[in-house]
């Protein structure tokens, strides 16, 4: 005899229960398709699916036997096609099925349907055509509950088709009332109506819905009730009247009259209640004869009274949590009972049916609740379910790569736990919440889990309206999404390249930075440098004071340092381009190694907005991490005095606020410099940093020689002068800032002497640069003339325009009485790493390769010799470096030879690449001066908004230049209105949510711009600080496996796997990654498919109404507008470029004829602005 192969249909057949009824149709879609194929499979029966157009690639039609279309493309809508009741039974009969299965929506309780699904020959599971048309209809459900003695809230007698007919029963039983569909449910066709003005077009919606969902617009009132909990019985019938319960579900928390989340059963509910709900459901399903799985639903009020409102003749969504209670399968019972099957012959007596525990339902939707609960659509990149005992899924759509469309009903899966007690089921549902991923598409998962953790639903005392009663709810629980997010990073990264400004090629360090060992003071093994060391300058700040602190330093028989390499070394040689991450590899090495160290210079100038701007990390948790990781070292940062961070004037209570948090999040010591030396701006944040609990340390701007007699603006006595205002003030340090690299050995003597003459007790820190090659030896200098902390950098982050030699100061020093308490193995220790770090940020370094003495003539600070030569390249100025150079000497004369530190050094920077650009000389600058577009930190500077320079400004070039603008006398902000800060946080938690912290609104309000930037790159792509340097600037080798640390003890692991080929209608590429050994694929813009080449008109020179860019940069703003008229300086546009921004204004007046550009529009030097002709 010939053996049967083994196969799936052997297995099924091996168990086969029924004779004629082996193949079972769904005639639905999604997950209730598919969980009637599996009790069908379950039953030994072969199943089909059917499908639309639009559901091709829909997960049920694969789980069935069979699946088959609909039509053909655009034959039926999408909804229409599962309306399509002669197809989907020609369907049927064509393929030998029969069973069709309804599911529920659709054609479920559609009696036309059932009836020709009979009339066909096939077996319609469910009640019979004339129940469904009797229970289906709302109004003839209420008579008969009428006359069986049920209590029915009170409505209208019969179907309302007019409004007059709805004002009568309002004008009987006032509102508010209901308005429901005769022919559906799930909360289509339903509309509350509480007053008048809303009844017309509430019954308008309505019926048309109705219309739409069921194909027949009949509708009903009912008085509608406050507060009732929806309770519903589940009823099996079989086809000799025989009739039992499987008890109640509470169904009150809803959403649109679309429930949410069920119970079984239900909490808190009376037992007289509930016996009394279930005997008049099983009453009404015997009174109508009823066949089959339905349920009966009530209303329970306040004071307990219970109110029949319908039958609806089809299974239900939330069927699976009394399966879970009973140990029932529902589906099963309901194909047993189709073929035949009485309720005896399955064992379903009603004396068997008892509950067990409790379990709870949430459907999970591709809604978003905090928009209204709009539903989402797109495509799922990352989909991982819960499990585990006691968690039950029913799915349709949830897996990798299915797509969301706007046809149909947003349910993604239903999540059904279950548990001996309720409150073990809650916490059961919220772990099972809290194990999904989805991502792709938003979800309502926050809501759920908010809602389950709200006190109502805890104690199980929902009702109806609970969730639009509660606007607490919406408090939502936001998903971090930071896998998914950071794939998007790095797929850009593939795609697109760094997006990081200034950003030239890629690092070339590609291996594993090796990090150092320090070894300890007592003998040769190594430190724990994980264990915090118990030395430090800090621990006397923190215990005895500012004041206290500055002694103890004045004290010290050595000189000590500060170690610039973690801000202004950085700033100097790699455009501030360090991140926190390289940082934190180190920082508890440096704890141990700079133990002795005055502090580490960290934080506050160009670093502030770089991190947010061209980093992506916040500045803050920079602070506040490296602060947890070197508790023992005093942290330093640049105060720009009324400037704080930024490069304007703020409100005083803006300086107040900024200074007192820096304290608080763990700055120690703050240095005051104004770029002007203005005391009136100096005076703010001293004051600032004195409220703050911060050591005060002042700074003097050095600029000039104080050793060359014919230089005798800024000589020794203006720099005293300038000392005994700070001290006076009561200054606890005094800080000496030579931005440029300007102070000679000799000039250092004799400054350092004097004021150490002067002032004794006064402890006196030096900073310079070593643009000229003589800061080693001007730092020596200062020890010996008597300065109580001089400014360093490591080895391999020194010289030419950042600091001094490190270890060259400290090995000089070693064997001195004047030592610096540092080793210079500890020294070379740190060193190795940063000559690593280094090469990681190659991509951002200078070219600047040897030292430059031109820095006495061009008095360019150290920090803006590289920073400018980067955006002189970035405008087209690289090869025009040594004119830059000579013109911002010229520009430092044309402003009145001032202090030049930023911001002041940018004005007299962006002068001189204006200068550079439009080739004017000196001499042209002051002829021409009333007719330039000067950039707009220049006419600022003139107008005074940075304060007052030493000897004022030039005359009349300030007039020209600045023309009608006002002339700001004295300090700028001091007469700025204070900023609403927490008007300011309002906004920002109304536009980010409650994730805003008090840090981020002063980043907020010092750089509003950037820091919604900022905002905006963290939405995108999530904590992208995170991210290893190698892999931040630079995509990853093909196959190359790498490490993300998310938090403590949970890291990612990824893989790069490949990159697809543009999308030609998208523009998009896949690119594939692993995650933690798992597939995941994101879609990534390919910019460079998209890049539209603009051949830009030229402005004319020989006509003086075209109006052209003054220099290179992008249109942030236009203010013309074709057709109006202008005048001569009236304002045309803003230009920016790399931090310089300019406003280009009218040479003449007129009407504007041609508007040549717009925002975001890039503009190169010459492009046509505007086109003005004479009226």
């Amino acid at each position: 005899m010939h053996e049967r192969e083994h196969s799936v249909d052997t297995i099924r057949q091996s168990g086969q229960m029924f004779g004629k009824f082996e193949k079972l149709l769904v005639a639905n879609r999604g997950e209730i398709a598919i969980r009637v194929f599996r009790t069908a499979h379950e039953l030994s029966m072969r199943t089909v699916a059917i499908f639309s157009f639009e559901d091709r690639l829909s997960m049920h039609r694969y789980k069935a036997d069979e699946a088959y279309q609909i039509g053909t493309p655009n034959v039926y809508t999408p909804v229409g096609a599962y309306l399509a009741q002669d197809e989907i039974i020609r369907i049927a009969k064509l393929r030998g099925v029969t069973m069709i299965h309804p599911g529920y929506g659709f054609l479920a309780e559609n009696a036309e349907f059932a009836r020709k699904v009979e009339e066909a020959g096939i077996t319609f599971i469910g009640p019979t055509p004339d129940v469904i048309e009797k229970m289906g209809d709302k109004t003839k459900a209420r008579e008969l509950a009428i006359q069986c003695g049920v209590p029915v809230v009170p409505g209208s007698p019969g179907p309302i088709s007019t409004l007059e007919e709805a004002q009568a029963f309002i004008d009987e039983y006032g509102y508010p009332i209901i308005i429901k569909a005769a022919m559906g449910g799930g909360g289509r066709g339903m509309r509350v109506v509480r007053d008048a003005d809303s009844l017309p077009s509430s019954f308008e919606r309505a019926k048309s819905e109705a219309l739409s969902a069921f194909g027949d617009g009949t509708v009903f009132l009912e008085r509608f009730l406050d507060k009732p909990r929806h309770i519903e019985v589940q009823l099996l019938a079989d086809g000799k009247g025989n009739v039992i319960h499987l008890f109640e579900r509470d169904c009150s928390v809803q959403r649109r009259h679309q429930k949410v989340v069920e119970v079984a059963p239900a909490v808190n509910l009376d037992v007289s209640i509930r016996d009394a709900i279930l005997e008049d459901a099983v009453k009404l399903a015997k009174a109508a004869h009823y066949r089959n799985a339905g349920t009966a639903e009530f209303l329970v009020d306040l004071e307990g009274r219970h109110y029949f409102i319908e039958i609806n003749p089809r299974i239900q969504v939330e069927h699976t949590i009394t399966e879970e209670i009973t140990g029932v399968d529902i589906v099963a019972a309901q194909i047993h009972i189709a073929g035949g099957s009485l309720i005896s012959d399955l064992n379903l007596t009603q004396e068997r049916i008892n509950t067990q525990g409790f379990a709870i339902q949430c459907r999970i939707t591709t809604e978003d609740p905090a928009q209204n609960f709009q539903p989402d659509t797109g495509k799922i990149e990352v989909y991982r379910s819960a499990g585990g005992n006691g968690v039950r899924l029913d799915g349709g759509a949830g897996y990798v790569g299915a797509v969301i469309t706007p046809h149909y009903d947003s349910l993604l899966v239903k999540c059904t736990c279950w548990a001996e007690t309720y409150e073990i089921t809650r916490r059961k549902i919220l772990r099972a919440l809290v194990e999904f991923r989805i991502r792709g598409v938003k979800t309502n998962i926050p809501f759920l889990q908010r809602l389950l953790t709200h006190d109502t639903f805890m104690k199980g005392n929902s009702w109806t309206t609970f969730i639009d009663d509660t606007p607490d709810l919406f408090r939502l629980v936001e998903s971090k999404n930071r896998a998914q997010k950071i794939l998007k990073y790095l797929g850009d990264i593939v795609v697109n390249g760094s997006s990081i400004k200034g950003q030239i090629g890629e690092p070339v360090f590609k291996g594993e930075i090796l990090y150092p060992e320090i070894r300890s003071l007592a003998g040769p093994e190594p430190v724990d440098v994980r264990v915090p060391p118990e030395h430090g300058w800090r621990h006397i700040l923190i215990e005895k004071g500012p004041e206290a602190f500055a002694k103890a330093v004045r004290e010290y028989n050595g000189v000590l340092i500060m170690d610039t390499t973690w801000r202004d070394a950085h700033q100097s040689l790699l455009a501030t381009r360090v991140r926190t991450a390289d940082l934190l590899n180190i920082a508890p090495h440096t704890a141990h190694a700079l133990a002795n160290a005055y502090s580490l210079e960290m934080w506050g100038g160009a670093t502030f907005d770089v991190a947010m701007r061209f980093l992506y990390e916040d500045p803050w948790d920079r602070l506040t991490k490296l602060r947890a990781l070197v508790p023992n070292i005093p942290f330093q940062m640049l105060l720009r005095g009324a400037n704080a961070v930024g490069y304007t004037s703020y409100p005083d209570n803006v300086i107040y606020d900024f200074c007192q948090k820096a304290k608080d999040n763990g700055m120690d010591i703050f240095r005051i410099f104004d770029s002007l030396n203005y005391v009136e701006n100096l005076k703010l944040g001293i004051d600032a940093v004195k409220k703050a609990g911060g050591v005060v340390e002042a700074a003097i701007c050095y600029t000039g020689d104080v050793s060359n007699p014919k230089k005798n603006k800024h000589n020794l006595e203006y720099y005293l002068n300038l000392t005994e205002q700070l001290v006076d003030l009561g200054i606890h340090v005094l800080g000496i800032k030579d931005m440029a690299g300007l102070l000679k050995p000799d000039a250092t003597k004799l400054l350092v002497g004097s004021i150490r003459q002067k002032w004794p007790d006064l402890p006196i820190h030096v900073h310079t640069h070593d643009t000229a090659g003589t800061g080693v030896a001007s730092m020596l200098a200062a020890a010996a003339a008597g300065a109580d902390v001089v400014d360093l950098a490591i080895d391999s982050l020194s010289g030419i325009t950042s600091q001094p030699s490190m270890g060259a100061v400290v090995s000089a020093l070693e064997h001195t009485d004047i030592g610096t308490g540092i080793r210079l193995e500890d020294v070379h220790a740190l060193n190795g790493y940063w000559e690593q770090a280094r090469k990681l940020y190659s991509c951002f370094e200078s070219g600047v390769l040897s030292a430059d003495s031109s820095v006495y003539a061009h008095e360019m600070p150290g920090g803006q010799y590289t920073n400018l030569m980067f955006q002189a390249s970035q405008l087209g100025l690289g090869k025009r470096w040594n004119e830059i150079k000579k013109a911002y000497s010229e520009a430092n004369k044309l402003c009145g030879d001032i202090v030049k530190v930023t911001p002041s050094s940018k004005v007299v920077g962006d002068l001189a690449q204006f200068m550079v650009t439009n080739k004017l000389s000196y001499q042209d600058v002051i002829s021409r001066a009333k007719t330039l577009d000067f950039p707009t930190s220049v006419v600022e500077f003139f107008q005074g908004y940075l304060g007052q320079p030493y000897g004022g400004f030039p005359e009349p070039l300030r007039t020209n230049i600045i023309r009608d603008l006002p002339r700001i006398e004295g300090r700028p902000g001091a007469t700025l209105k204070p900023l609403d800060l927490s008007k300011l946080k309002s906004e920002l938690v109304s536009k980010y949510g409650r994730s805003i912290r008090d840090v981020d609104v002063t980043s907020a309000a010092i750089y509003p711009k950037v820091f919604a930037g900022y905002r905006e790159i963290l939405e995108k792509y999530g904590e992208v600080s995170i991210i290893p340097t190698r892999y931040f600037l630079a995509k990853p080798e093909i196959g190359e496996e790498f490490s993300i640390k998310l938090e403590e003890g949970v890291t990612l692991i990824v893989k790069y796997l490949a990159v697809g080929p543009p999308n030609t209608s998208t523009g998009k590429r896949e690119v594939y990654f692993e995650l933690n050994g798992e597939a995941r694929a994101v879609g990534v813009l390919d910019t460079s498919a998209a890049v539209e080449h603009i051949q830009r008109e030229k402005a004319n020179p020989g006509n003086p109404g075209e109006i052209g860019a003054p220099m290179s940069g992008v249109v942030v703003e236009v203010r013309a507008q074709e057709g109006a008229e202008i005048k001569a300086g009236d304002p045309i546009c803003v230009l920016s470029a790399m931090k310089m921004e300019t406003v280009v204004s009218s040479t003449v007046s007129g009407k504007i004829e041609y508007v040549a550009v717009k925002e975001s529009d890039s503009l190169s030097a010459g492009d046509l602005v505007v086109r003005i002709v004479k009226v």
